[in-house]
């Protein structure tokens, strides 16, 4: 275990990529024996795949199989944006000019072929408004069951008044038989 710390090597670049196909085939795994009448993947990215070891189309079929539908969101615009590119001394991150790009055709295939959707996030607002028709796209109905529970609290006052009323006979009959 020490030796395994030993060996990881920090430096202030920060590399990366985005692994569109390991993600996908993850959520799948996760869901795959899941019981629910609608299962979902909202697949957001924000990049080209370019890393991980499962191809996308692969993990597309995967969901397929286990009959998983994915809805695919392009977040971001293409060109020029401020990425972090590494981390300053004092730990913050040092931002550059970096070239965004959004792979469409291959969110398009793994939307088309898992019988989902393609949607394109420029903004916060277009992001929110697009989970908000993911949101209507995905209705299911739900048996629900309620229970209730009922306190009867009358039946002391019912023995009370019973108890009463047979007082008031017993007296009738017997002691106030003259005054009716």
């Amino acid at each position: 275990m020490l030796s395994s710390l030993k060996g990881i090597k920090y430096n202030t670049i920060i590399e990366g990529g985005t692994a569109i196909g390991s993600g996908l085939a993850t959520a799948v795994n996760r869901l795959k024996e899941s019981t629910a009448k609608s299962k979902v993947i909202i697949l957001l990215t924000d990049g080209v795949n370019n890393t991980g070891f499962i191809d996308p189309k692969i993990a597309s079929e995967l969901a397929v199989e286990f009959g998983i539908k994915v809805y695919t969101i392009g977040l971001g615009t293409n060109g020029m944006a401020l990425s972090p590119i590494g981390i300053r001394p004092d730990g913050g991150f040092q931002y550059g000019q970096q070239k965004v790009e959004i792979d469409e055709a291959l969110l398009k295939a793994i939307a088309e072929t898992t019988s989902g959707r393609y949607f394109r996030a420029t903004s916060t607002t277009k992001l929110v408004e697009i989970y908000d028709e993911i949101n209507k796209l995905e209705k299911t109905d739900i048996e629900e069951f309620r229970y209730k529970s009922y306190n009867e609290m009358f039946r002391p006052w019912v023995l009370l008044a019973l108890g009463l009323l047979g007082l008031e006979l017993l007296l009738r009959y017997t002691l106030f038989r003259s005054f009716v």
